[in-house]
C-alpha cells in the first residue's frame, strides 16, 4: 500500500519540492509515504498552529497555502511568510517550543506529522535545507520592507513565489495559482489594498505580469527580475 501510495504521491508538489532540495532514498520516501497516511485537513482561515501556544507537532504540508501572521491588539496584521507545499511548520531542535508567530490557512490545506530523520541522512539534509531556504525568505521579507518601493515589494514577492513554486513543479507557462487577495498582499507588503491595486495596474500596462482572481502570469520572470533588481535565495553551492 506504501510503495503504491509512494508512486503517486512523488507526482505532488510536497515530495517533488523536498526530492528538488534533496535526492531521497528509500527510507526517507517509506517514511513519508506513512505520515501522508495521517493526513489531515485544515480549513481556510483555521489557525494551524497559534502564537504563544506549545508545538505538539512538527508538521510538513502538503497541499495548499498557509502563512505566518502577527496579529496587533487593535485587529492590524502583518503577514511575515507564505508557506507552501513541502515548507515545514513548527520543526523545532529545542523541547518544549512555542509557536513564535500564528499559520493560518490561506486556503483548505492539508498537513501531516513531520518524519524524524537521523542527522546526515538524505531527509534530514532535505529538512536543513528547506529550514536554510525559510530563513533565507524571511530575511528577503526584512529587505523589501526596509528598502524596495511599492512597485518593488510586489515584483519582489511574486518572483519569490514563482521561485518557490518552480521547485514544486506548480509553475506552467510561467503561471502560478496564487489563492491570495490584494488586501493579503497589502498586509503581506506593508501597503494598502489601494496602493497594491495601483502598482498591479502599472504592472499589467507595462507588460510584467496578468493578473486574474486566483492566478497570476508572470510575463518575462528573468527581465522583472532584472528591472527591479531581484536576487533568488540559495543556499547551497550547487
Amino acid at each position: 500500500m506504501i510503495r503504491s501510495q509512494l508512486r503517486q504521491e512523488t507526482r505532488g508538489p510536497a515530495l517533488t519540492r523536498l526530492m528538488a532540495l534533496a535526492p531521497l532514498d528509500e527510507a526517507a520516501l517509506t517514511a513519508l509515504g506513512e505520515a501522508m497516511q495521517e493526513a489531515h485537513a485544515v480549513r481556510l482561515r483555521r489557525d494551524i498552529i497559534t502564537e504563544g501556544r506549545e508545538i505538539t507537532q512538527a508538521l510538513l504540508l502538503l497541499s495548499g497555502w498557509a502563512a505566518r501572521v502577527r496579529l496587533l491588539p487593535d485587529g492590524r496584521r502583518q503577514f511575515l511568510s507564505f508557506l507552501l507545499p513541502g515548507d515545514l511548520i513548527g520543526a523545532c531542535d529545542h523541547p518544549n517550543a512555542l509557536a513564535v508567530s500564528t499559520v493560518v490557512a490561506m486556503s483548505d490545506v492539508m498537513v501531516c506529522p513531520l518524519p524524524s530523520a537521523a542527522v546526515g541522512t538524505p531527509l534530514h539534509i532535505a529538512y536543513a535545507i528547506s529550514r536554510a531556504m525559510d530563513e533565507g525568505h524571511l530575511l528577503a521579507q526584512i529587505t523589501r520592507l526596509g528598502r524596495l518601493n511599492a512597485q518593488e515589494r510586489i515584483g519582489d514577492l511574486l518572483l519569490e513565489l514563482y521561485e518557490r513554486l518552480t521547485l514544486s513543479g506548480s509553475v506552467s507557462g510561467n503561471g502560478f495559482d496564487l489563492p491570495l487577495t490584494q488586501e493579503t498582499l497589502a498586509d503581506a507588503l506593508g501597503l494598502t489594498s489601494v496602493h497594491v491595486n495601483r502598482m498591479l495596474q502599472q504592472a499589467r500596462r507595462e507588460g510584467d505580469l496578468n493578473w486574474r482572481v486566483g492566478h497570476v502570469r508572470l510575463s518575462d520572470p528573468a527581465g522583472l527580475a532584472r528591472k527591479i533588481g531581484h536576487v533568488p535565495v540559495r543556499v547551497t553551492a550547487y
